[in-house]
């Protein structure tokens, strides 16, 4: 396939990796045109991807007008997905407006709450959409080590196709219907790993990550189930696994604002420090919204925004978290039938 890699970090520079290693005829795109010159010099995503290097098999280009495919991996930042993808829809779409799409973003819109899939429905006018989502360090998949992710679609056959373009003996993809509960998962779970990161900061340990992982976990499917997702989605690759990954691996950017903010640093002065973007920071913002929308609550990620965006003290915020009123565990979970969930 000729397939078109939208976004030069380094998850689209690895999943470009991915998919030349399978056969297919790359195109990595960038929005900035020295940078792409650069890596196409050099060969290496020296600013997102350092040390690997890129194959001379794999394009590299500024210039949309150019290309041609017949699918399109949408790699690009949530909060900046819009304007690239008017711009696809200039260069590309309104000549072809048939090309499936795969998103591998993780976010909500801070203005609109969107989900990625939704905003290519409204920018593009297409229906045909995948995602895909899990525990998937760019780091790692680069490196050819083993991961297994999810593709939802409301269209099998989509998934399917996708599936099989992205498979190989070390990335498994499992297909899977419920796109709202995927996309939620992969982006909920970063408030999570901010969260993580001051547990980290802090000091407070095993138990504490352990406790906050589970509750988080619980957020997250409240949120889910409100929203139209299935519950059970929640507990697989996309909720669960990626949770997993984001909040304990050193390779999580969310994970690394969490660790400064819990070392007294601010949110300022860490986001100066970033090069690549912690799609939490702002996915906090909209979680906050949609908690109140759909009246769910959401103690952990109400905690998150008040440190990320009140100045709120770390530790104070932990006592908060601990002194709220005593509860069974079973009340707010979300889980109705936990021994089908077990088989």
């Amino acid at each position: 396939m000729n397939i078109l890699v939208l976004g030069d970090g380094g998850w689209g520079t690895a999943i470009a990796l991915l998919l030349d290693k399978n056969g297919h005829n790359v195109t990595l795109w960038s929005n900035f045109p020295d940078y792409a010159r650069l890596m196409a010099k050099k060969r290496e995503n020296t600013k997102f991807l350092p040390g690997i290097k890129l194959p001379s098999s794999i394009k590299i280009t500024s210039n949309l007008q150019l290309i041609t495919c017949n699918l399109v991996v949408m790699a690009i930042p949530t909060q900046y997905s819009r304007s690239v993808l008017s711009k696809l829809k200039t260069k590309i779409y309104n000549l072809k407006s048939t090309i499936p799409i795969v998103s591998v973003a993780k976010g909500l819109e801070m203005g609109t709450l969107k989900r990625p899939s939704e905003i290519i429905t409204e920018v593009l006018g297409t229906d045909k959409i995948a995602v895909l989502s899990g525990p998937s360090h760019a780091e790692e998949v680069s490196r050819g080590l083993p991961a297994s992710v999810v593709i939802a679609s409301k269209n099998m056959e989509l998934a399917k196709m996708a599936q099989s373009a992205f498979m190989n003996s070390h990335f498994r993809p499992y297909t899977h219907s419920d796109i709202t509960g995927v996309e939620l998962g992969g982006a909920i779970k970063n408030i999570i790993a901010i969260a993580a990161g001051i547990c980290d900061g802090l000091k407070l340990g095993d138990n504490t990550k352990s406790a906050l992982l589970t509750r988080g976990l619980a957020e997250i499917a409240r949120l889910g189930k409100a929203m139209g997702a299935h519950q059970n989605t929640f507990f697989g690759l996309s909720g669960l696994g990626d949770l997993i990954t984001t909040c304990v691996s050193p390779h999580g950017r969310n994970r690394a604002v969490g660790m400064q903010l819990g070392q007294g640093k601010t949110l300022r002065q860490i986001m100066a420090s970033m090069e690549m973007v912690a799609e939490g920071v702002w996915t906090t913002k909209a979680a906050i919204k949609l908690s109140n929308q759909y009246k769910i609550e959401m103690p952990i990620t109400k905690e998150v925004y008040n440190i990320l965006f009140r100045r709120k003290d770390p530790k104070q915020a932990v006592r908060d978290l601990m002194g709220r009123r005593a509860k069974s565990e079973t009340e707010d979970l979300c889980i109705t039938k936990s021994p089908k969930l077990l088989k």
